[in-house]
C-alpha cells in the first residue's frame, strides 16, 4: 500500500519545491542589487555618526553589474497604492467583512476533506471494514465541527 502512495508524495514534494521556488526566484534576482543598495547606505550612516571609525571599516564591495539581474530602483510612484493600473479612489485601505475568512476556512476544511479521502477510495476494497470505520470517524468529526459552526451562527451571512 506504501507504494501505492509513493506518487502522492512525490507530487506533494514537487508542489511545495514549485511553491517555494516560485515566492523566492524574485527575491533572489534582485538580491545583489538591494545589497548594493543597503551598504551603500550603510556605509553613509557610519561616516555621519562615526567619522573615526569609517576610517577603519573597509569599503564593502559592490557586486558586479550582470550579477544585478533585477534592478531594485524603488520611487514613491512604484510604492505607491494602484488597482489594476489605475490611482485608487478614496481610502486605499478597505477592511473586509470577516464573514468572508470564515467562509474560506469552510472551504479549506472541505478541500482537506477531500485530499485525505481521495487515497481511502483509492484503495478501498483493500482496506476492508477497518477502512471504512476510520473514514466514518473522520466524517463524524468534520460534520460534528460543521454543525458547531453552524449553532454559533457563523456561517450565516448578515
Amino acid at each position: 500500500m506504501l507504494a501505492d502512495y509513493g506518487y502522492i508524495g512525490l507530487l506533494l514534494i514537487v508542489a511545495i519545491f514549485f511553491a517555494v521556488t516560485t515566492l523566492l526566484i524574485p527575491f533572489s534576482l534582485s538580491l545583489p542589487a538591494r545589497l548594493a543598495i543597503y551598504s551603500r547606505k550603510f556605509r553613509h550612516y557610519i561616516q555621519t555618526r562615526w567619522p573615526l571609525l569609517a576610517r577603519f571599516i573597509p569599503p564593502l564591495p559592490s557586486p558586479p553589474k550582470f550579477m544585478q539581474i533585477v534592478p531594485y530602483n524603488p520611487s514613491p510612484v512604484k510604492n505607491s497604492t494602484f488597482e489594476c493600473g489605475m490611482e485608487t479612489i478614496g481610502k486605499s485601505w478597505v477592511q473586509f467583512n470577516f464573514r468572508y475568512y470564515f467562509y474560506a476556512l469552510v472551504f479549506i476544511a472541505l478541500d482537506v476533506l477531500v485530499v485525505f479521502l481521495y487515497p481511502w477510495a483509492v484503495e478501498l476494497r483493500g482496506l476492508g471494514f477497518s477502512g471504512l470505520f476510520a473514514v466514518l470517524i473522520f466524517i463524524g468529526i468534520i460534520i460534528v465541527g460543521y454543525i458547531y459552526a453552524w449553532k454559533k451562527k457563523v456561517l450565516e451571512w448578515k
